[in-house]
């Protein structure tokens, strides 16, 4: 093998072995790193009892065995002391003992087959006395399994051996290094690069032939006046902990963290281990963090598989169309007028198979045109071939601004058209935009190096984006606060004239002919600078250090920002003219802006979850743009930059940017957040790896165009609504049509739909005077979804839900309802349209739901944000 395709190789394995395909030993195994549960044999309260009683000639009494529970399949546990456990279900088990103070994975890897399929546990297998013995009963010690010798025990003449990884572990290297793999006197030995995640486990180095536990060591030269530096940090596999209920300390702990987490047993942030978490985010390892076990791990069926896809047709003859950009379509019947074109196209991001892909792809989830319907997620033909990389973030690549994999994507919420530009953050720090056919502005901003982003949302009207952060250097929470503007297509924001690739700034579906970050618009996000950060600590001292997620929201309709007749408010209203700047201070256009919103960030170490008032935010923007005299206002937006001292920027952090409004703790770890978007009932929708939905109502933080008095009293948890959605709950979607209410814009706050990453299943879930499960998608060549996206339903209705599929490599789409066309053609309105194919006769009865087809991906994907562009 040549050296040049062993990392390649190596990062190949690691991913197969991380839940992306391989073997399924593989699979399995890193489904149980981050899914495991640390516990100790003396910790469990209730022991299941056998009467299994024998007679011990050692002892008076008689002897009974109590089997107590110690981990689910996949999750990891330690003991306290050398214990016999066994594996599997029912009355079909393998026993082993195991040794006391590593890492063991509940898993037949580890202990054999038991020949019965998941799920399986493990318990550990204790013998106690029936009654209370007149003579002590002297347990019999234990014996190691061969070949399970201490680590690092053996030798090698003239080499030093140097503890690395515990089986299943993660590890870096930061030069090319020997490192062998097993235990005792029986090894697998390879040179192994520099710099890439790397698993300790013999899909990576091969069988050494002795049972688990096994260990990773470097072999350097004991002669070496320099000897290779092992691993900086060691990343262990992520554990599921108890619920622990704490206040984190000003202080980080000076104890160990938990086995592939960042805080210790108490709940506080190791800083060693933090700061190795916040490296990896955009990695397999980080990833795991997040998401938590993969669907594997789980062992759930896929369900019944749903008719579907239908055969694709080539629309031929179209000059627009280019030869290496087909569009392919589905339904309906091709017509020779265009009818009214509509979209909808997405952004997923994924974690690229090879460094040379971007890790962002831009694609059509739907598409109406001359009649017919597209219904499968491809590459859409009006990018004229592309490809699969983000024309983007492509570009950023070739200049040097993106040199690391995406961490997370996102896009305004509420109506469609308003969203066309998504949002990116990276590895590496930068912030910038992802497009669409319709909003291609290329912008960027960058943070600060200690302050790695874990999550990203924007406000309804794209009036900024918040990005949660891991400030690596005092290891605190934070959410960066960026404010964008929007601008009319391939439009210089510091230069109105034509001017090298730039157009002169023209009326671009009436944005404002002019850079106005903080305020609403249209878009296509021309503009971005980060202006401040916010420290996640409540009132009362609660901190929130560790971030995972964040949504936001305003409360603000889209269209709320439009004048009569349907126009956007921004180019009839210049802000040049005092008088606008007067009509929208306290005039006629008042209530064209929102006056405050919400975000609700999550951390899943911490299990917690901070509501941010967003209101003094706004109240400062809000001013600048609309109060004080014209001079001083054209004055300011002349320093437009990204200076400190430039337009935009905070001048009293205390009172400009938001506030922790509330903190509260939860039962189990948050794994999902989202809000509505506007109109009644403004909510939080938090789920809990357990399964738990739970509806967290916003009180009056979210208004939209009305100025309210806020109390963090009204932040309260809405109970009747907690509703079980299945295990791991990865992702919460907008609901943004249903075909049960067939109208044009429905309530998008009355149902939500759920990503169960632990049953490979999505649910739409509605609330009413409580919750329940209105649909549920489920479909065996959904392997591991991880994320869900729902598509706008503007002018043309189809009701199709797209699917990221971690371990599958793909993206699915699944359509739930009928197609109509607004201008009739193939698929009209009346009586029903174009229907779904039911799947008839399946243990769940019929099923309304018919399989679009996929689109595959050169990586894994793990976020999706879509939107109608047209």
């Amino acid at each position: 093998m040549k050296k040049t395709t062993f990392p390649a190789l190596i990062l190949a394995t690691t991913m197969a072995a991380c839940g992306g395909g391989g073997s399924s030993s593989g699979t399995s195994s890193l489904a149980g790193s981050i899914a495991g549960v640390e516990k100790s044999s003396t910790t469990v309260a209730e022991a299941t009892t056998t009467p299994d009683t024998t007679s011990d000639a050692k002892a008076t009494t008689r002897q009974k065995t109590v089997y107590t529970h110690l981990a689910n399949e996949g999750e990891i546990f330690k003991l306290t002391t050398q214990t016999n456990v066994r594996f599997g279900s029912g009355t079909s088990w393998k026993t082993a003992t195991m040794p006391a103070n590593i890492s063991i994975m509940c898993h037949q890897d580890v202990f054999g087959n038991p020949g019965v399929p998941a799920p399986r546990v493990c318990d550990t297998v204790t013998e106690v006395a029936d009654t209370t013995p007149t003579t002590p009963t002297t347990p019999t010690t234990p014996t190691t399994p061969s070949g399970s010798a201490p680590a690092g025990s053996s030798t090698i003449p003239g080499k030093t051996i140097t503890q690395l990884a515990n089986e299943g572990e993660i590890f870096k290297l930061t030069a090319q290094t020997t490192v062998r793999f097993g235990s005792g006197s029986s090894w697998k030995t390879a040179v192994m690069p520099a710099n890439i995640s790397i698993m300790c486990h013999q899909d990576v180095f091969g069988n050494p032939g002795v049972p688990a536990p096994r260990t990773c060591q470097t072999v350097v030269d004991a002669s070496a006046t320099t000897p290779t530096t092992p691993p900086a940090t060691t990343t262990p596999p992520v554990v599921t902990t108890p619920p622990v209920v704490t206040t984190p300390p000003s202080q980080p702990s000076n104890g160990a963290a938990l086995s592939g987490d960042v805080v210790d047993s108490s709940g506080k942030i190791v800083a060693s281990a933090y700061n190795t978490m916040a490296s990896l985010m955009s990695d397999p390892v980080g990833l795991a963090y997040r998401y938590g076990p993969d669907a594997a791990s789980y062992g759930a069926s896929g369900g019944v598989q749903l008719y579907g896809p239908r055969p694709n047709i080539v629309f031929n003859n179209y000059p627009q169309i280019a030869a290496n950009a087909p569009y392919l379509w589905q339904v309906g019947t091709r017509s020779g007028s265009a009818g009214a074109y509509s979209s909808n196209q997405a952004n997923v991001i994924f974690a690229a198979d090879s460094s040379a892909r971007v890790g962002v792809t831009d694609f059509q989830t739907t598409t109406h045109m001359f009649s017919t319907f597209a219904q499968l997620p491809q590459l859409s033909w009006t990018l004229y071939g592309s490809g699969l990389d983000s024309v983007n973030v492509v570009d950023y690549k070739s200049k040097g601004i993106v040199s690391g994999a995406p961490v997370a994507v996102a896009r305004c919420g509420g109506r469609a058209s308003f969203c066309s530009s998504g949002v990116a953050v990276f590895q590496n720090g930068v912030i910038g935009t992802v497009g669409t056919n319709t909003a291609h502005n290329k912008a960027t901003t960058k943070l600060p190096a200690n302050k790695v982003p874990t999550g990203i949302a924007m406000t309804n009207n794209s009036e900024f984006a918040l990005v949660t952060v891991w400030d690596t250097s005092a290891q605190k929470g934070q959410v960066a606060v960026v404010a964008l503007a929007g601008l009319c297509s391939s439009c210089n924001p510091y230069n109105s004239q034509a001017n090298g690739e730039y157009s002169a700034w023209y009326n671009w579906w009436n944005e404002w002919m002019g850079v106005y970050p903080g305020l609403p618009n249209v878009g296509n996000i021309a503009f971005m600078k980060v202006v401040g950060y916010v420290d996640l600590v409540a009132a009362d001292g609660t901190a929130m250090n560790a971030p995972t997620e964040i949504a936001v929201t305003t409360g603000m309709d889209g269209f709320g920002t439009m004048l009569p007749g349907g126009t956007f408010v921004g180019y009839p209203s210049p802000l040049t003219n005092q008088s606008n700047r007067q009509a929208f201070l306290n005039g006629n256009l008042s209530n064209k802006y929102a006056k405050g919103g919400m975000a609700v960030v999550i951390s899943k170490s911490e299990k917690k979850a901070a509501f941010l008032d967003l209101k003094q935010l706004y109240t400062y923007f809000n001013s600048v743009y609309f109060g004080g005299d014209i001079g001083t206002f054209n004055a300011r937006m002349a320093t437009l930059g990204q200076g400190a001292t430039q337009w935009p920027n905070i001048t009293n952090t205390a009172t400009q940017l938001p506030t922790v409004a509330k903190m509260i703790t939860l039962a189990d770890k948050p794994t999902a957040v989202k809000t509505t978007v506007f109109g009644p009932n403004q909510r939080a929708w938090i789920a809990t790896l357990d399964g738990t939905l739970r509806v967290y109502s916003l009180g009056s933080y979210a208004t939209g165009e009305t100025a309210s008095s806020t109390s963090a009293s009204g932040i309260t948890e809405l109970t009747q609504f907690a509703i079980n959605v299945g295990r791991n709950p990865t992702s919460l979607a907008i609901s943004k049509g249903e075909p049960d209410v067939p109208v044009t814009y429905a309530d998008p706050n009355f149902q939500v739909l759920v990503n169960s990453r632990g049953d490979r299943k999505i649910s739409w879930v509605r609330f009413g005077s409580g919750s329940s499960i209105v649909r549920t998608l489920q479909d065996p060549r959904m392997l591991d979804p991880i994320a869900v996206e729902d598509a706008d339903n503007f002018a043309n209705w189809g009701y199709v839900v797209t699917v990221a599929d971690y371990t599958g490599r793909a993206v699915h789409n699944f359509r739930y309802g009928p197609v109509s066309f607004i201008d009739g053609g193939s698929c009209p309105r009346a009586p029903s349209g174009c229907p779904v194919v039911p799947t008839n006769n399946t243990p769940y009865g019929t099923i309304r739901i018919e399989y679009g087809g996929k689109m595959d991906l050169p990586g894994r994907p793990f976020q999706l944000s879509g939107t109608n562009v047209a």
